[in-house]
């Protein structure tokens, strides 16, 4: 998926043109930037944490050529998915388990208390599943 799509799909949900809701997007991935250069950290609720952290110096190998190669320290972000995050990816995964034991057993219907696939909505080809209530 890429912000264009991103955009497009937020401008279709809530009526703002796809003009004025890039521009909220973007200030909105702008602040993460600045949030993360000027305090290292942020923490979104019931998405995750985004992190700048160092990396050590190392020594490692060019794959190509096997010669031994210094990588000097450097600063790099790294995200810790939230627990609603997690656990929806963790749902593709029981899906997906499920979706092979039906195809190795040749059972097409899905058992009953298993969720449905979400539906795909709109030309962005993104999925929105609603949890809650």
């Amino acid at each position: 998926m890429t912000k264009k799509e991103i955009v497009k799909t937020i401008s279709d949900e809530i009526g703002l043109t796809q003009l004025k809701t890039k521009e909220i997007v973007q200030k909105t991935f702008d602040a993460i930037v600045e949030t993360l250069v000027d305090e290292r950290r942020i923490e979104l609720r019931n998405f995750g944490v985004f992190e700048v952290k160092k990396r050590a110096a190392r020594k490692a190998r060019n794959p190509r050529t096997g010669d031994k190669v210094y990588v000097p320290e450097k600063f790099v972000v790294t995200f810790k998915p939230g627990k609603e995050m997690e656990e929806r990816v963790r749902e593709l995964e029981r899906q997906a388990a499920a979706a092979a034991e039906r195809a190795r057993t040749g059972d097409e219907k899905p058992p009953t208390g298993e969720p449905r696939p979400t539906e795909t909505l709109g030309s962005a080809g993104f999925n929105i599943q609603n949890n809650s209530g």
